[in-house]
């Protein structure tokens, strides 16, 4: 089956020259779930947990069997950290991770994290991958969502009431979206047509973590020799005896191809003189720095998140959390859109707050792999951000935009907080975070005056004269973003409309 381009709704995401080909009634699959989930990874399945928290029917169809097998170490940053925390799951999850301080991620340049950092989760958790996909999966399917392995998409269709999707064994299901997490060879991204403009591979690195068989003042003393002429390399600890070894490839190959121990022995003697007795690997992978971002995150009711909507080098590890916190974006918007009471243009400030995030995020990557670069150019700017890295606000500005706690969405004028997350501070039922499990909106009054009214069913109210705020009220999206400052219920009332609808009759 052909996939084909339809312009549903809103008007903002018509496609001119789109194909408009709805499916008659009679050839129309029953209405069963109201978003199907192509993917479930990280992102897929956040996606599938947040939507629901708002009774949302979910299916998320994996095309593999089996959970990965292999054991790669992801690093959860801050954002990513309060988010869990947001939904009661970080408890859960620092349970089979490991905790490391939040510095050196910028292009591996060796600088502390700031003091006082603003969050209460200011560190990184090293975690294994297959345990924190585990655990998201597990965490939607308590929540009520439908899982399906062995499922893959190969067309769908879209007309103005929903989409039919077609599966590789030719059964057909239909729901009212679908979400492409896919991956970054999205067959959702394909069939719907959009762009994926960007820069291919140059070059390639292998990555992996394994035993040693030399000790570590040996590979320290050998590492900071190398690292002088070959800035992609390294050996590091990861504790119990594992080390992650990153060493530059021979040259860009067949990625569909996973590399051997004798590719990293290979190439640690071509670069050290030595393979350091390298043995025994979890996992072993390579990656390039290919970087590209989709020109839509939408068209219709067909969306698109994480790696399907955008790609970059690992370099700072935000692959996983950018997709991660593109989840906690959409789930409460696509949930309104479906329970009836989204503002008009509310499924639109996904893409118009999310894509110029992740485009910030390529722009990173970029300039952290041109600094990792031995051309005498690149080394210069290196030595001379590693100087001005000294200074605590570039320092700080650095951390912050790699953790994603910098993150400013535009809300228009008003005070620099208003469009920011607001860290988890004490309130008198305790954590903030504590409150927003829910998903739901949240009115923090100091004032003791202010009411969210025709808007309780979607919006929860504190009043709460001691919260640790210089400001007197403020209006909480589900996702922890400040959507409002003030102190005057008719412009709060204002602001719920255009986050949360018309208030109920």
């Amino acid at each position: 089956m052909h996939s084909q381009q339809v312009t549903a709704e809103p008007p903002s995401n018509d496609v001119p020259g789109a194909l408009w080909s709805p499916a008659s009634g009679a050839d129309r699959a029953p209405l069963t779930f109201d978003v199907i989930i192509a993917g479930c990874g990280p992102t897929g399945a956040m996606l599938a947990a947040e939507l629901r928290l708002h009774d949302v029917r979910v299916l998320v169809l994996e095309k593999e069997t089996e959970p990965k097998s292999f054991v790669r170490i992801v690093g959860l940053h801050i954002r990513s950290l309060e988010l869990m925390a947001m939904r009661g799951l970080l408890d859960r999850i620092l349970q089979h991770g490991r905790q490391r301080p939040a510095g050196g991620f910028f292009a591996a340049i060796n600088k502390p994290a700031p003091k006082d950092l603003d969050s209460a989760h200011a560190y990184l958790l090293g975690i294994p991958q297959p345990v924190i996909e585990r655990l998201l999966e597990e965490h939607a399917i308590e929540l009520g969502a439908q899982v399906r392995r062995g499922c893959a998409v190969t067309g769908f269709e879209q007309d103005d009431e929903g989409v039919t999707v077609e599966l590789a064994d030719g059964e057909r299901l239909r729901s009212r979206y679908l979400v492409g997490c896919d991956g970054a060879r999205s067959t959702v991204r394909k069939l719907l047509g959009v762009g994926f403009p960007g820069e291919p591979s140059r070059t390639e690195t292998l990555m992996g973590e394994m035993e040693v068989g030399v000790p570590q003042e040996e590979i320290t003393a050998k590492v900071a020799e190398i690292r002088e002429t070959h800035q992609p390399f390294w050996l590091r600890p990861f504790g119990e005896g594992i080390y992650s070894v990153v060493v530059p490839a021979a040259g860009v190959s067949d990625r569909a191809e996973p590399p051997t121990l004798e590719d990293f022995q290979q190439q640690l003697r071509a670069i050290a003189g030595t393979d350091f007795g390298v043995h025994s690997p979890r996992w072993l992978s390579r990656f390039g720095d290919a970087t590209r971002l989709a020109e839509r995150y939408r068209v219709g009711r067909v969306l698109l998140a994480g790696d399907a909507a955008h790609i970059h080098p690992p370099i700072g590890g935000q692959g996983l959390n950018l997709g991660v916190q593109d989840a906690f974006n959409l789930g409460w918007k696509l949930a309104a859109q479906i329970r009836g009471w989204a503002p008009e243009t509310l499924l639109d400030t996904y893409q118009a707050e999310r894509h110029p995030v992740a485009g910030d995020v390529l722009d990173n990557t970029r300039a952290q792999m041109e600094l990792l670069s031995t051309e005498p150019g690149p080394q210069a700017v290196r030595r001379l951000l590693t100087e001005l890295m000294d200074f605590d606000e570039v320092n700080r500005h650095l951390i912050e935009k790699i953790t994603a706690i910098g993150i400013r969405y535009d809300f228009g004028e008003g005070p620099d907080l208003l469009g920011r997350r607001l860290r988890d501070i004490d309130v008198k039922q305790g954590p903030l975070y504590g409150l927003l499990h829910r998903g739901r909106g949240l009115l923090l009054d100091r004032t003791e005056r202010l009411t969210v009214g025709g808007w309780s069913d979607r919006v929860d109210h504190l009043a709460d004269p001691t919260a640790a705020l210089d400001v007197p009220c403020l209006l909480l999206r589900p996702d922890g973003h400040v959507a409002w400052i003030g102190d005057d219920q008719r412009d709060l009332d204002d602001h719920l409309s255009r986050w949360f609808g018309k208030p109920a009759a």
